[in-house]
């Protein structure tokens, strides 16, 4: 009787009745109708969560969760669209973008009838411990593989910035001018405290300077595009690979549509510039007015904004290098333009303002994992940063070739993330009487788990070739 009072709308949801200890059973019950395309007809019942009170803005949730999603991907897509056409590529790249919002609903929908926002939580409920160690790992393996790609490009790029800004012969050997010496540098005086902040709300002043900052990188492409001639010989010169190659272009014309031996190397590129996932629930949980169709907004608008700029930043990247673009888009034009020197810093800055987002979710499901009882406490909340960051700055310094390493990690975790747990966590939490297993949203989430897997077997496939082969593709967020 209760239940059905409960159904009906008359039962006190107040905080004071749901607690999170007794008050997951009966929120299993409330129907969400929120649904993953918003329309007039949504149900007025909203499901209360105790956990957390957000005090972030709707507009600083957008930048957080933006940042979250822009990575260094973005300068692989000019080398994805070359092996796909523009045509096919457009195709992949709303496929993918739309699946990511599929996903993020079906994570909030498995968050909103619990009542929980914690990915780790969330692997408990469906799963018990196991559940929760899982998910908390892979939120770990491919956020650490994040932020180390993030401060390996530190490493590499900033030596280059300041050689430039300087005049310093390529051969200097000061220590400024040491990757090495300047990634322990800036993960103290910039990361460090960033990443100290107590609330990841309060990262969304410097989220949205990241993103102001590959705004400027998008426009100085689009600019370079009609100032570049196409004809002539191009220097590519990638610290990461540590090779020149040196080539004369023959070819000016734009393919609507092509496939090589390369083409099954766009679809992992794509589809890994979208991971944002560890961070939604964080983001959510921090969401001033906090509901489904609130964050799902936040979400839609993120990852739309994000697509226009992958979008324009492919297509006129390739229109300025075409079939000869490599897969680091920056590595392709003058290291002496003062012009891209700038653009060069832009994107240094924004992959560093964007480690201390992606450390938020490996120190909560850190905190998940040893310590899930525990009130927060800041010596709790330093150690955990020091360590993290400490570990990570040794994996970047010593290892010499990182993609190797975390494109097989991303391989495994970013198909995870996006397809496989929200998918399965939708299937084990959504109770059978609100959806059978037989019902279409049911079976849609069955068929997302299953393209999850079949992502995660490509990817390692294709990573594999590349070992035996010796082919260099690019991975990664």
């Amino acid at each position: 009787m209760e239940l059905q009072k409960m159904a009906n709308g008359h039962h006190d949801l107040s905080p004071d009745k749901i607690t999170l200890e007794n008050g997951f059973d009966g929120l299993e019950n409330i129907t969400e109708v929120d649904t993953f395309l918003p329309n007039k007809s949504n149900g007025k019942i909203e499901t209360k969560f105790t956990d957390f009170e957000g005090k972030t803005s709707f507009g600083m949730s957008i930048f957080n969760l933006s940042n979250a999603i822009m990575g260094s991907g973005i300068l692989g897509l000019a080398y994805a669209m070359a092996n796909t056409g523009i045509i096919l590529f457009i195709i992949l790249l709303i496929s993918i973008a739309l699946l990511s919002a599929y996903s993020i609903h079906l994570l909030l929908r498995s968050a909103g009838v619990v009542g929980i926002r914690a990915y780790e939580q969330l692997g408990n409920r469906a799963f018990g411990p196991p559940g929760k160690v899982v998910a908390a790992c892979i939120i770990t393996l491919h956020n650490i593989g994040a932020m180390s790609s993030y401060l390996f490009i530190v490493k590499t790029e900033l030596p280059n910035i300041i050689l430039g800004l300087m005049k310093l012969p390529d051969d200097s050997h000061e220590w400024f001018v040491n990757g090495k010496y300047l990634i322990i540098i800036v993960s103290i005086f910039i990361i460090f405290p960033l990443a100290l902040l107590k609330r990841l709300g309060y990262l969304g002043y410097t989220s949205g300077f990241s993103l102001t900052c590959m705004v400027f990188f998008l426009t100085s492409v689009i600019y370079k595009k009609f100032v570049t001639e196409c004809n002539g010989e191009y220097s590519y010169n990638s610290t990461l690979l540590n090779h020149t190659v040196h080539y004369t272009s023959d070819t000016c014309e734009a393919k609507l549509g092509t496939l090589n031996s390369k083409t099954a190397f766009t679809i992992p590129i794509i589809a890994f510039a979208f991971v944002c996932h560890p961070e939604v629930l964080p983001i959510y949980t921090e969401l001033k007015q906090p509901n489904k169709k609130r964050m799902q907004k936040v979400a839609n608008i993120s990852i739309t904004a994000m697509f226009v700029m992958y979008l324009l930043t492919a297509i006129f990247g390739y229109l300025t290098f075409y079939e000869n673009v490599e897969s680091e888009l920056l590595e392709m034009y003058d290291k002496a333009d003062t012009l891209m020197l700038c653009v060069r810093l832009a994107v240094l800055v924004a992959v560093t303002l964007t480690v201390p987002v992606v450390l938020f979710p490996i120190r909560r499901a850190v905190l998940q994992l040893l310590f899930p009882d525990k009130p927060f406490h800041w010596v709790l909340h330093i150690s955990i940063t020091v360590c993290l960051l400490f570990a990570v700055n040794l994996l970047v310094i010593f290892v010499e070739n990182i993609r190797d390493i975390f494109g097989f990690i991303g391989a495994t975790s970013a198909p995870s993330l996006i397809f496989i747990l929200p998918g399965v966590f939708y299937l084990r939490i959504v109770p059978e009487e609100q959806e059978p297993l037989k019902s279409r949203p049911k079976i849609q989430a069955i068929l997302f788990v299953a393209m999850g897997f079949i992502f995660m077997i490509m990817s390692i496939t294709f990573i594999i070739v590349e070992w035996v082969t010796g082919q260099k593709g690019m991975s990664g967020h």
